[in-house]
C-alpha cells in the first residue's frame, strides 16, 4: 500500500475491522443496485419476448396475405383483359352508333333551319 501523507503503515486491528466492514456494507448497497438493475432488465426481456413474439404473428399474416395477393394476381389481369375486350366491343358499337346518328343530326338541323326561317318570315 502506498504511503499516504504520514500515516503509519500499519492499520490497527480496530482500524481493519471498520475498513473491513464499511467495505462489507458498499459491497452490499452495490449488490442490492445490480439486483435492481437486472429485476429491471428481467422485465424488459419478458416485454421484448412478447413483442417479439406479436411481430413473429404479424409477420406470418403479412406472408400470407402477400401469398393470396400473389395468387389473385393472375385472375385480376384475367378480369382486366376481360374488361378490355367488353371496352373495345363499347367503342366500336358507339363509333357505329355515332355513324348512324351523323346524317339524322345533319337532317335535323337542315329541318330546324327550316323552321326557324318560316318562324321568322311568318313573325311568329
Amino acid at each position: 500500500m502506498a504511503d499516504k501523507g504520514g500515516r503509519p503503515a500499519v492499520r490497527t486491528g480496530g482500524e481493519r475491522i471498520r475498513k473491513l466492514a464499511q467495505a462489507a456494507l458498499n459491497a452490499d448497497v452495490t449488490v442490492e443496485q445490480v439486483d435492481t438493475i437486472l429485476e429491471g432488465l428481467t422485465e424488459t426481456l419478458e416485454d421484448l419476448n412478447k413483442s417479439t413474439g406479436n411481430l413473429d404473428a404479424t409477420l406470418e399474416r403479412f406472408n400470407d396475405t402477400i401469398s393470396r395477393i400473389n395468387e389473385l394476381a393472375p385472375r385480376l389481369n384475367a378480369v382486366v383483359d376481360r374488361m378490355e375486350g367488353i371496352v373495345v366491343r363499347v367503342e366500336r358499337i358507339v363509333g357505329i352508333g355515332e355513324s348512324v346518328i351523323s346524317p339524322l343530326a345533319a337532317t335535323e338541323q337542315v329541318v330546324r333551319g327550316a323552321v326557324n326561317k318560316v318562324r321568322r318570315s311568318a313573325g311568329l
